[in-house]
Protein backbone atom coordinates (compact mmCIF):
# COMPACT_ATOMS: atom_id res chain seq x y z
CA UNK A 1 0.00 0.00 0.00
CA UNK A 2 1.55 3.20 -1.13
CA UNK A 3 -0.21 6.46 -0.65
CA UNK A 4 0.58 10.11 -0.13
CA UNK A 5 0.66 9.71 3.68
CA UNK A 6 3.02 6.70 3.79
CA UNK A 7 6.74 7.37 3.97
CA UNK A 8 9.21 5.01 2.37
CA UNK A 9 11.96 3.94 4.74
CA UNK A 10 15.22 2.01 4.51
CA UNK A 11 17.25 0.25 7.17
CA UNK A 12 20.12 2.39 8.40
CA UNK A 13 22.85 -0.20 7.81
CA UNK A 14 21.61 -0.78 4.26
CA UNK A 15 21.49 2.94 3.47
CA UNK A 16 25.01 3.59 4.82
CA UNK A 17 26.30 0.81 2.59
CA UNK A 18 24.37 2.09 -0.44
CA UNK A 19 25.67 5.64 0.20
CA UNK A 20 29.23 4.23 0.20
CA UNK A 21 30.18 5.23 3.71
CA UNK A 22 31.26 1.64 4.39
CA UNK A 23 32.52 -1.09 2.06
CA UNK A 24 30.04 -3.71 3.22
CA UNK A 25 27.00 -4.06 5.44
CA UNK A 26 28.98 -5.82 8.15
CA UNK A 27 31.23 -2.79 8.61
CA UNK A 28 28.17 -0.58 8.54
CA UNK A 29 26.48 -2.67 11.22
CA UNK A 30 29.62 -2.64 13.41
CA UNK A 31 29.88 1.14 13.16
CA UNK A 32 26.27 1.53 14.26
CA UNK A 33 26.65 -0.93 17.15
CA UNK A 34 29.82 0.78 18.42
CA UNK A 35 28.22 4.23 18.46
CA UNK A 36 29.99 5.72 15.45
CA UNK A 37 26.66 6.65 13.84
CA UNK A 38 24.01 8.98 15.29
CA UNK A 39 20.59 9.74 13.85
CA UNK A 40 19.09 13.06 14.95
CA UNK A 41 21.47 13.14 17.93
CA UNK A 42 20.54 9.66 19.19
CA UNK A 43 22.34 6.35 19.06
CA UNK A 44 20.26 4.11 16.77
CA UNK A 45 19.83 0.39 16.36
CA UNK A 46 21.05 -1.31 13.19
CA UNK A 47 17.54 -1.90 11.92
CA UNK A 48 16.39 1.68 12.47
CA UNK A 49 14.36 2.97 9.56
CA UNK A 50 15.62 6.26 8.18
CA UNK A 51 13.61 8.75 6.22
CA UNK A 52 14.35 11.63 3.91
CA UNK A 53 15.37 14.62 6.00
CA UNK A 54 17.03 12.68 8.84
CA UNK A 55 20.30 14.16 10.07
CA UNK A 56 23.14 11.68 10.54
CA UNK A 57 26.54 12.02 12.15
CA UNK A 58 28.91 9.34 10.83
CA UNK A 59 32.40 8.82 12.24
CA UNK A 60 34.66 6.88 9.89
CA UNK A 61 38.23 6.59 11.10
CA UNK A 62 39.34 10.13 11.91
CA UNK A 63 36.70 11.77 9.71
CA UNK A 64 33.32 12.95 10.97
CA UNK A 65 30.49 13.54 8.49
CA UNK A 66 27.35 15.50 9.38
CA UNK A 67 24.87 14.77 6.62
CA UNK A 68 21.21 15.13 5.74
CA UNK A 69 19.45 12.29 3.93
CA UNK A 70 18.13 13.50 0.55
CA UNK A 71 17.12 10.18 -1.02
CA UNK A 72 16.76 6.53 -0.10
CA UNK A 73 18.35 3.54 -1.80
CA UNK A 74 18.36 -0.18 -1.15
CA UNK A 75 20.99 -1.01 -3.77
CA UNK A 76 24.56 0.20 -4.00
CA UNK A 77 25.17 2.26 -7.12
CA UNK A 78 28.00 4.26 -8.59
CA UNK A 79 29.76 6.99 -6.63
CA UNK A 80 27.83 9.89 -8.24
CA UNK A 81 24.54 8.14 -7.43
CA UNK A 82 25.69 7.53 -3.85
CA UNK A 83 26.68 11.20 -3.42
CA UNK A 84 23.22 12.26 -4.53
CA UNK A 85 21.69 10.38 -1.57
CA UNK A 86 22.94 12.89 1.00
CA UNK A 87 24.09 16.47 1.51
CA UNK A 88 26.99 17.21 3.82
CA UNK A 89 26.84 20.40 5.88
CA UNK A 90 29.38 23.10 5.10
CA UNK A 91 30.67 23.16 8.70
CA UNK A 92 31.33 19.42 8.53
CA UNK A 93 33.23 19.75 5.26
CA UNK A 94 35.38 22.60 6.59
CA UNK A 95 36.14 20.71 9.84
CA UNK A 96 37.17 17.59 7.88
CA UNK A 97 39.45 19.63 5.61
CA UNK A 98 41.12 21.33 8.59
CA UNK A 99 41.64 18.00 10.37
CA UNK A 100 43.13 16.51 7.19
CA UNK A 101 45.55 19.44 6.90
CA UNK A 102 46.61 19.04 10.55
CA UNK A 103 47.32 15.33 10.02
CA UNK A 104 49.32 16.12 6.88
CA UNK A 105 51.32 18.79 8.74
CA UNK A 106 52.15 16.29 11.49
CA UNK A 107 53.64 13.94 8.89
CA UNK A 108 55.77 16.58 7.15
CA UNK A 109 58.95 15.90 9.14
CA UNK A 110 58.98 12.14 8.49
CA UNK A 111 61.09 10.83 5.64
CA UNK A 112 60.96 7.15 4.80
CA UNK A 113 64.29 5.35 4.27
CA UNK A 114 65.39 5.22 0.65
CA UNK A 115 66.78 1.68 0.84
CA UNK A 116 66.25 -1.45 2.86
CA UNK A 117 68.37 -1.71 5.99
CA UNK A 118 71.60 -3.66 5.60
CA UNK A 119 72.68 -6.51 7.87
CA UNK A 120 74.21 -4.21 10.51
CA UNK A 121 71.18 -1.91 10.57
CA UNK A 122 68.81 -4.87 10.94
CA UNK A 123 70.78 -6.09 13.95
CA UNK A 124 70.57 -2.64 15.53
CA UNK A 125 66.85 -2.48 14.88
CA UNK A 126 66.35 -5.90 16.51
CA UNK A 127 68.52 -4.90 19.46
CA UNK A 128 66.58 -1.69 20.05
CA UNK A 129 63.18 -3.32 19.68
CA UNK A 130 60.19 -1.17 18.92
CA UNK A 131 61.31 2.42 19.47
CA UNK A 132 57.76 3.72 18.97
CA UNK A 133 56.56 1.74 21.98
CA UNK A 134 58.69 3.82 24.36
Amino acid sequence: MTGPDTVETVRLDLWLWAARFFKNRTLSRQAIETGKVEVDGQRPKVSRAIRIGDVLRVTRGEEVFEITVLALARKRGSAPVAQSLYCESEESRIARDEARELRAAARVGYEAPRTKPDKRARRLIRALGDIDAL
